[in-house]
């Protein structure tokens, strides 16, 4: 069979699993030394892999305690955009403080290219990591099957989608759009406006939802007109309220579905003779250091994004240790709450 381009004749963990009429995980559990088998299913997958003659790089190194001890978080996103982003400071700061407590290296691995992609998944076959950590990953991003078809453990930062099959970590982006409109329509608001995320990205479609919601909620008609859709970036966030304004100057309240865009409205707001609050309220999401350094100070849905990366580094040491089934990956999803300042 081929693997990566390379002809082998060795036999994989899916035909072990195949044979012994068991699931991929439950193979990796019986040759990690597992107690979560039962008796049957290890006696079939040692049959299994005796008649196969199957010793698996990955296993044997595990077995012989001689892993890499290294995990890959991968960032699909220019250096500009890293450092210039609090989320992915706050991320990966989650992440290494786990990974340093459990005495693993990480290798921060930004993906910028279809070239890069292919390097990096050439670097994966070549085993120098145990498991991948992935941060704003995009619904077409094909990146984390092939994580997975490797026999790497995998977790997301956030989903692609809401049937998501590879293990996540994510917060609750519905809630956190619908808590922003109820805030601002209880402070009296009536033209609601929302600026998205890009909508290939589940994450900004959850916030729409949520914005959506809060607006039937709150008895406010919805109106394309005040959606207007940005890319989690400053200038985007710009490019969106000056649309905004264009369509609807009559709006009094902006839901911005993240604290580095409510910054670029802010400055067009301000630029066109608009006040924050006083003829226009304005909502984040993230509660970064953007928020509290805005002028005014900015109200934001804060998400534990640090926690967020600890539970992902936590979840991905789980599955070295012990993979889980296919239909069995772990899921998080962590809650958000509304921290009011002098914006709304």
């Amino acid at each position: 069979m081929a693997v990566s381009g390379r002809q082998t004749g060795r036999p994989t963990l899916e035909e072990v699993a195949a044979r012994a009429g068991v699931g991929r995980g439950t193979v990796s559990r019986v040759i990690n030394g597992s107690p979560r088998v039962s008796e049957q299913a290890k006696a079939a997958v040692e049959r299994a892999v005796a008649e196969l003659g199957y010793v698996p790089n990955r296993a044997a190194r595990a077995l012989a305690g001689s892993r890499t001890d290294a995990v890959a978080l991968v960032i699909p996103e220019t250096e500009a955009r890293l450092f210039a982003e609090p989320y992915f400071l706050d991320i990966i700061r989650g992440v290494s403080s786990e990974l340093a407590d459990a005495d693993k290296q990480l290798l921060l691995t930004l993906v910028r290219s279809e070239q890069e992609r292919q390097r990096f998944e050439q670097y994966l076959a070549a085993q120098r990591v145990d498991g991948v950590l992935l941060v704003s990953v995009h619904a077409s991003d094909p990146l984390p099957d092939q994580v997975r078809a490797l026999g790497l453990p995998a977790v997301l930062n956030g989903r692609r989608t809401e049937d998501e099959c590879v293990a996540f970590v994510d917060s609750d982006n519905t809630g956190a759009g619908r808590t922003a409109v109820a805030h601002l329509a209880s402070r009296g608001r009536r033209a609601v406006a929302t600026i998205t995320g890009p909508l290939d990205m589940y994450v900004a479609r959850c916030r729409l939802d949520g914005y959506r919601e809060g607006l039937a909620e709150a008895g406010l008609a919805a109106d394309d007109g005040l959606v207007a859709t940005g890319d989690f970036t400053e200038e985007g966030g710009r490019r969106a309220m000056r649309q905004l304004l264009d369509r609807r100057p009559d709006l009094d309240a902006v839901f911005a579905a993240s604290d580095v865009m409510a910054a670029g409205a802010r400055g067009v707001l301000r630029e066109a003779g608009r006040r924050v609050p006083e003829d226009v309220a304005l909502v984040g999401v993230d509660d970064s250091a953007v928020a509290r350094h805005m002028d005014p100070p900015l109200t934001s849905v804060r998400q534990p994004i640090e926690e967020m990366g600890r539970t992902m580094a936590r979840l991905l040491l789980q599955e070295i240790a012990e993979p889980s089934e296919p239909d069995e990956q772990p899921r998080r999803i962590l809650p958000t709450e509304l921290v009011v300042r002098a914006s709304s």
